[in-house]
């Protein structure tokens, strides 16, 4: 169970999918993720309608539909931002690492530490140097008797990680302003893999960029999915193709489809999918 500071039950550092045997004694993969029968609304508005999906590690889910599909919304019941809102609430379960994320006893800090998210317009701290705000997301662990030394070592590998350290190393006391979007943006996926989490979720994280910028998050999402599992909500299809494994495509609150993306892309099966996804509506 998960309290402040915890973290969700690790496998092969907590990582992995675990091979288990079914009834007849064959193997199967745990899913790193599952969502089972999951509702949110904001109030009476019914955002999310019982939605049910297996997410795997070491993988990438990309999240299509037409703007106010659920796409957000869903992304946040993944690490219990959605409960953030005043009148949201959630029902049905998210099973992270084989515990249920909203299950009474397990600490909304410690999911989040586990699964970070980073949003649709870079969010840097601005009274924070470039250090500081990647030090920042160590606070979730309430490791007060950390060193300056050993934060200065996770500052460095997440920058790294995040294909930022050489082109900031030089300049760590600066404020964090002075980036441009796309290494804001990169720099807030760095404070979120300072913590180390199992699952990265990015909501529409190139929205505001150039498309230089745009192509370096690409390239950063595919070096990742060899250490994580990343869900990445997206308008863009082209970008869907290009970097994920799965899609998942939402309408109205709905979950319609979830399938390999270059079978999504080619041969969808439900008629919705395909009228999307060719451009006959959204």
């Amino acid at each position: 169970m998960l309290r402040d500071g915890a973290t969700l039950p690790e496998t092969e550092v907590g990582r992995s999918v675990v091979p288990v045997a079914d009834a007849n004694g064959s193997r199967r993969i745990v899913p790193h993720v599952r969502v089972e029968q999951l509702d949110a609304f904001f109030g009476a508005v019914h955002a999310v309608r019982g939605a049910s999906v297996e997410l795997h590690d070491r993988s990438v889910t990309a999240i299509i539909g037409p703007s106010g599909c659920g796409k957000s919304t869903f992304l946040r019941c993944l690490n219990r931002m959605h409960e953030t809102v005043p009148g949201a609430r959630v029902s049905g379960r998210v099973l992270v690492e084989g515990t249920d994320v909203y299950n009474g006893k397990v600490s909304a800090v410690a999911v989040r530490r586990r699964v970070g998210m980073v949003f649709q317009r870079p969010t840097p701290f601005p009274t924070m140097s470039i250090r500081d705000n990647v030090a920042a997301g160590l606070r979730v662990m309430h490791d007060v008797h950390r060193s300056r030394r050993a934060v200065d070592e996770v500052v460095e590998r997440a920058l790294r990680r995040a294909a930022l350290w050489d082109e900031v190393r030089d300049r760590l006391h600066s404020s964090a302003t002075s980036l441009s979007g796309g290494q804001q943006q990169r720099l807030c996926i760095a404070r979120a893999l300072a913590t180390e989490p199992a699952v990265l979720l990015l909501d529409e994280p190139t929205a505001s960029l150039d498309p230089i910028s745009s192509q370096r998050i690409e390239e950063l999402v595919y070096e990742l999915r060899s250490q994580m599992t990343i869900v990445i909500v997206t308008h863009n299809m082209q970008q869907a193709a290009r970097v994920s494994d799965d899609t998942a495509f939402f309408l109205m609150g709905e979950l319609v489809e979830f399938a390999p993306t270059s079978q999504m892309f080619t041969a969808p099966l439900d008629e919705r999918s395909e009228a999307y996804i060719t451009g006959r509506f959204g």
